[in-house]
């Protein structure tokens, strides 16, 4: 899509993935992508030479993220977001790494059903929750703040459980405001997943948002991207004993969003 522009697919492909994940490493991409190391090793050279993108060291490893003091950072990324929301559902899964490569570790079929229920015994005890919401676009209009507030559980059968969630939002700009938000839990044990869904219209009119599988001993994430009205949504959770993480990813026209929410 971006070729002609870019010189070349390993560019495109490169600042695409750099959009949707912030940073990157070279044996990332080469596995991520399936490209050749040697490859993907020259854009990226090239890439920061022109001074596009900027590296650093984490130990040994390093990472490559957008330069943000250059001239025409904000005129690439809406080029970059129109182009990823142009791309079939399929493409777009294969852009997203769950973070800290989570996707890379096996989960043996049969500790599948044990990391579902352990996740769905911690969702039963959650009462509270906090929030932080970030903007990764230049854009004024970004949704940045932080919230908290509290969940009320209901069982909905043996399979599903509604979160009614209550509190307040503050904005990086000042000014408080209360917020409601209910979701439904639903437990499948016979493919392994569970799903999430916004009930904002209703029980009986569910907004789909993704299906959760197990990526790890203490992990799930989104099985498959979701659109929604244009946007791409993405999820991953972490859990342990004393709290439990979802990480939300939107990209869509007018989004460019990245939530964690903490329930305890």
């Amino acid at each position: 899509m971006l070729e002609g522009l870019c010189g070349n697919k390993n560019i495109q492909r490169i600042l695409i993935f750099l959009f949707v994940n912030g940073k990157c490493y070279g044996t990332q991409l080469h596995r991520a992508l399936a490209t050749a190391l040697t490859p993907i090793q020259k854009a990226l050279s090239r890439l920061e030479k022109g001074g596009l993108i900027t590296s650093y060291y984490e130990g040994k490893t390093r990472l490559y993220q957008f330069n943000p003091s250059y001239p025409l950072i904000h005129e690439v990324e809406q080029l970059l977001k129109k182009a990823y929301t142009l791309l079939p559902a399929h493409e777009k899964k294969e852009y997203y790494v769950v973070k800290e490569d989570l996707r890379k570790l096996s989960v043996p079929q049969e500790n599948t059903t044990k990391i579902l229920l352990a996740f769905w015994e911690k969702l039963l005890g959650v009462t509270q929750l906090t929030f932080h919401a970030k903007t990764k676009s230049k854009e004024e209009n970004g949704w940045n703040g932080k919230g908290k507030g509290e969940v009320i559980i209901t069982k909905d059968g043996h399979n599903r459980l509604i979160f009614s969630e209550k509190g307040t939002w503050q904005g990086i700009q000042g000014g408080e405001f209360s917020f409601s938000n209910t979701f439904r839990w639903s437990i499948d044990r016979n493919i392994g997943v569970i799903s999430l869904e916004h009930l904002r219209r209703g029980p009986d009119q569910p907004v789909f948002l993704f299906y959760l599988a197990p990526s790890g001993k203490h992990s799930l994430s989104s099985v498959d991207s979701h659109l929604c009205g244009g946007d791409t949504y993405f999820g991953q959770i972490n859990f342990d004993r004393y709290t439990l993480r979802l990480n939300w990813r939107v990209i869509g026209p007018k989004k460019n969003e990245e939530i964690d929410y903490y329930y305890s």
